[in-house]
């Protein structure tokens, strides 16, 4: 199987655009981009600025359309994506008040956290359902995925230089 996902990533797309292609899927990230970056042998430093980069394409997107997109599943004749739609506006509702509170560093340190589900694209959705302004939830997303990139290249990073201390 590993075999499998570095013949993928070497030879199909290449090291860097793997690294940059897996940083933009959800949940992965750049929690999975920079340790496939360590696993690839690419410098760290190139790493961290391909998984930063991939990280951040799906966010200004996220942003600018998330809400139309809501509205549409609301107004959809299909009842599955009416439920979705109403279980995510019932969420932000609900936690209004305490997300509004800490909106900027709230957000960013939630993104910062590098745990599944705490990334740009759930920073980014929760900043577009509070309606919070595109710019400062751009900044907000940025400055939390710059952090949780360091934590993850030197926990990345780290690893190798010791399995390469004790070979």
């Amino acid at each position: 199987m590993i075999e499998a996902i570095e013949n993928f990533f070497v030879n199909s797309v290449g090291k860097e655009l793997g690294v940059f292609i897996c940083s933009m899927i959800p949940v992965i990230e750049l929690r999975g981009g920079i340790p496939l970056g360590a696993a690839l042998g690419l410098p760290w430093w190139e790493s961290y600025l391909l998984a930063v980069a991939g990280n951040m394409v799906p966010v200004p997107i996220i942003l600018l359309f998330v809400r139309k997109f809501i509205s549409w599943m609301s107004a959809s004749k299909v009842r599955f994506f009416n439920k979705i739609a109403s279980f995510l506006e019932r969420k932000a509702e609900k936690n209004r008040g305490k997300i509004e509170k800490y909106a900027f560093w709230g957000i960013c340190l939630f993104v910062a956290v590098p745990l599944p589900i705490t990334g740009a694209w759930t920073g980014a959705l929760v900043c577009a359902t509070i309606g919070e302004k595109v710019w400062r939830a751009l900044v907000s997303c940025f400055i939390g995925v710059c952090i949780a990139g360091v934590i993850m290249t030197l926990a990345s990073y780290g690893v190798v230089a010791a399995l390469n201390f004790l070979v």
